[in-house]
């Protein structure tokens, strides 16, 4: 597509950088924050339809807004799942009674959500799911694990991918619940301690959770339909947003390289003015895909470029450092045994980039079989 700002995306950009430079508080919780973003309207930009509480933007609108906020420093959302995943799956196949009953708490702020998809043996291989639903009722009685699950210590709902027709395999079978996370002695969230000593991912148990029929979103035995049109929404806007950050943590390695004479090295030299040109590169492939749906192999192939980058910057940002990026920041205490400084941190996390959000083999195997029209790999092979 063509791609450039009119005169009123510049006016909604500097109404948005405005905003966020009165109201960016770093006393803030991240909850307050959310509700914060909702009740001046930034929440629900991009939505297809309005009148849940939320303010319609334009797609260039939606980019200024996401640059804007990435520029300015502003907090992780709490909210993205329920606004940029969930959101969009209601209005493509939800009821007129979810919409009204889900939309506006999000818009507002006010319900914070989770994804319940992967399990231990289903992740990349996510039609695998063991996770059980068995109707009781008007209600749907849920058993099983969920892993990786992002915010889930903070979520207030989770929509999850169950089976609930037990002699069903694969994608059949399967069901989307709208489930409430609150259900003590039934819903069990257990943080996972991550190398660089963070939690920010979980495992949630359900024993005999329940869900409500009538939050069964697009039916019965839907659920890989609905599933599937969901991961869609995943990217998009946001992916120019991520730039903005990648652009600021490249600069900090080229300053870190400057600093300590490593750019003297032709190497290195090297290497960061590939990781420039590349960066590059993703944002105009970024833009030149952006509100298209006919490229079946553009999210795979994007996957691929950043979660890449990525990664080679975290090794370059210990790299330049030479030996002082091996020691902490800190002297070690029993208060604080594990600190890390922004790069060994961007190091240590970033070797996840080309794993979650489907592993760089599942999205090679995607772009073979949908792009190439490479025959498709044999399931159950070692």
């Amino acid at each position: 597509m063509d791609f450039g700002f009119s005169a009123e995306d510049e006016a909604f950009r500097a109404e948005a950088r405005a905003w966020l430079s009165e109201h960016l508080d770093s006393g803030m919780d991240r909850r307050t924050w959310e509700r914060t973003l909702g009740k001046a309207g930034w929440i629900g930009l991009g939505w297809s339809e309005g009148g849940y509480g939320n303010r319609r933007a334009t797609l260039t609108q939606q980019v200024a807004w996401a640059e804007e906020y990435a520029r300015a420093g502003a907090p992780p959302r709490s909210g993205h799942i329920g606004e940029n995943l969930l959101a969009p799956t209601l209005l493509a196949h939800g009821t007129e009674e979810q919409r009204a009953r889900f939309l506006p708490p999000i818009t507002a702020g006010d319900e914070l959500w989770c994804q319940g998809y992967s399990e231990p043996g289903a992740g990349s291989d996510l039609a695998a799911v063991r996770t059980a639903a068995v109707r009781e009722g008007s209600y749907y009685r849920i058993t099983g694990q969920k892993i990786w699950t992002s915010l889930a210590h903070e979520a207030d709902w989770c929509f999850v991918l169950a089976r609930t027709d037990p002699d069903s395999s694969r994608h059949h079978g399967l069901t989307f619940l709208l489930v409430p996370m609150d259900q003590p002695g039934c819903v069990d969230v257990r943080p996972i301690r991550q190398m660089t000593g963070t939690s920010d991912f979980n495992e949630v148990f359900f024993d005999g959770a329940r869900a409500r029929v009538e939050h069964v979103v697009g039916g019965a035995g839907a659920g890989w339909q609905v599933a599937m049109s969901l991961l869609g929404f995943e990217r998009g806007v946001s992916t120019l947003a991520q730039q903005i950050g990648f652009a600021q943590e490249l600069q900090r390695v080229v300053r870190a390289a400057v600093e300590s004479g490593a750019v003297g090295d032709p190497v290195v030299r090297e290497r960061l003015v590939r990781q420039w040109a590349e960066l590059r590169v993703m944002r105009w492939n970024a833009l030149r895909t952006l509100g298209g749906s006919g490229d079946a192999g553009a999210p795979s192939a994007a996957k691929l470029l950043w979660g890449g980058w990525h990664q080679r910057l975290g090794e370059l940002a210990v790299l330049v450092r030479g030996a002082g990026a091996s020691v902490g920041p800190e002297d070690w205490s029993p208060s604080t045994p594990y600190e890390l400084d922004r790069d060994q941190h961007l190091f240590l996390f970033s070797r996840a980039d080309t794993i979650y959000g489907g592993s760089d083999q599942v999205q090679r195997t995607i772009v073979a079989e949908r792009v190439l029209g490479l025959p498709r790999e044999p399931k159950g092979v070692v």
